[in-house]
């Protein structure tokens, strides 16, 4: 993030004293923006041998050529992402891709999936930077997923009930000592850090989702820290759900996790080949081919893997997909309703005065009333002050009180006929004041806090609910603070 530091004498024009951005290196992007595809190594080989276990010891035994075509798989996804990287520098991954060359409908299928592109994150030049820590990315999961199939297989490990493969394994290499729970110490910090990984990445995504209005323009604001509080929010109620629906169970998880990510992977592909199609640079013909043989080994693992657990919990992921996608499709269609009611981007019309009252709803005579009535009378001239005889009122009492205050403002009554009050003050305004631009002043008191903000009867909420619905009123709220 860079300060803008706004102009003065003393800044020549076109410099800044603002902090100068420091981009990621290939080892600093490795320790930032992998550690989730890292933590992939504590839970991965646990799977493979839960599928494989059910075939007993032959099934185990297959444990490294599994493992080795998972790698290979790795392989062409690294390159595969690399030409995402040179195409792609502005960073949006799977989004990006999707939504140059394949259309809206599919980028919002890939946001719903993504793990986003941060090659604008790291320094000059980003994108041979970004492409170095992809490919030492791809180097050192392999590494590890080779070496811990290899020490499986050799210390013959299987599942046991209550015990990870990871901490059997540790055990057999290093015994139960210091070394033991050095291990399993590093690798609860690496999954905690790697879930923190989410928290700084997808309210990112949600913000670029909020700018194109496919989600709401609230999860584009920022707190004073910079951070997407909405995204956050969001993501932590989500995950929660998720981690109780699943009872905590990480194995019931993987496979939501790997199908996102495959279909993810699938469109970023796919959205490839089209590019290199209509670009046809240098070497286009050797990049297309991987690109799509990258989008036939990316779909053939996300339908292998929906079919064999789609009723152990994929089915939530083919259901939650299309919906998300149908959301945001009503959300972009909502903002392009608005888009049209502003003329967002005409040259409007020169505003014009029109006749203005101002009406100032009081409930009783006391100092509350009078700020009310004075911020009338300094905006306008034309001031009428109403008063809704609600039952069991005194209306005599309130009269009585109105003619000894006398406040030189002009009183309506207005009779109660559905026991509120923003129903009767919305009718006389449509009745009385049509055509005519409306000024609603409410006045209420500022409780301090805490428990106190229950105490009044907001009966200025009800008012408004109603005025807000009248397009020529309105509401200006005076707040009087209780000391």
């Amino acid at each position: 993030m860079t300060a803008v530091v706004p102009h003065s004498p003393a800044t020549p024009r076109g410099k800044t004293n603002a902090p100068h951005r420091r981009g990621l290196t290939v080892p600093t992007g490795l320790a930032g923006l992998s550690l989730d595809a890292m933590a992939s190594v504590s839970y991965g080989p646990e799977a493979i041998v839960l599928v494989l276990a059910a075939a007993g010891a032959a099934g185990l035994g297959a444990t490294l050529p599994v493992t080795l075509a998972i790698v290979a798989l790795l392989a062409v996804l690294i390159a595969s992402y690399r030409q995402v990287i040179a195409a792609f520098p502005d960073g949006g991954g799977a989004y990006a891709v999707a939504k140059r060359h394949l259309g809206h409908r599919t980028s919002l299928v890939a946001a719903a999936s993504l793990i986003a592109n941060a090659v604008p994150s790291f320094a000059e030049p980003r994108v041979r930077r970004a492409q170095r820590a992809e490919v030492a990315l791809g180097v050192l999961l392999g590494t590890m997923l080779i070496g811990l199939a290899v020490l499986i297989e050799k210390f013959s490990l299987h599942p046991v009930e209550g015990v990870t493969v990871l901490s059997q394994l540790t055990e057999a290499a290093l015994g139960h000592g210091f070394g033991y729970y050095v291990v399993q110490f590093a690798t609860v910090v690496l999954l905690a850090l790697a879930a923190n990984t989410s928290y700084g990445g997808l309210p990112t995504l949600t913000r670029i989702l909020a700018d194109d209005n496919c989600l709401p323009h609230r999860f584009a604001v920022s707190s004073p820290r910079q951070v997407y509080r909405y995204g956050v929010l969001t993501l932590g109620v989500s995950a929660a759900a998720l981690l109780i629906g699943a009872g905590g169970t990480m194995n019931a998880l993987v496979p939501l996790f790997a199908i996102g990510v495959f279909v993810g992977f699938t469109i970023a592909q796919a959205g490839m080949v089209r590019h290199w199609w209509l670009t046809r640079g240098a070497g286009w013909r050797m990049r297309l081919g991987l690109n799509g043989f990258g989008a036939l080994l990316t779909t053939a693992a996300a339908l292998v893997t929906t079919a064999m657990k789609f009723t152990e919990g994929a089915w939530l992921i083919v259901l939650v997909l299309p919906a998300l996608v149908f959301a945001m499709q009503r959300v972009r269609a909502a903002y392009r309703r608005i888009g049209h009611c502003r003329a967002a981007g005409a040259i409007p019309a020169q505003p014009r005065a029109s006749g203005t009252v101002v009406v100032v709803p009081i409930s009783e005579v006391s100092e509350l009333s009078r700020e009310a009535l004075s911020a009338a009378l300094s905006m306008g001239s034309d001031v009428v002050a109403v008063h809704v005889c609600l039952p069991g009122e005194s209306v005599r009492a309130f009269t009585k009180a109105w003619e000894a205050w006398h406040p030189e403002v002009r009183l309506v009554l207005l009779e109660d006929s559905d026991a509120t009050v923003g129903g009767p003050v919305a009718r006389y305004l449509r009745e009385n004041f049509a055509g005519r631009r409306k000024v609603v002043v409410v006045a209420e008191v500022d409780p301090p806090g805490g428990w106190d903000r229950v105490l009044p009867s907001h009966r200025s909420d009800e008012l408004e609910r109603e005025l807000r619905r009248m397009t020529d009123t309105v509401v200006c709220h005076l707040r009087v603070q209780v000391a």
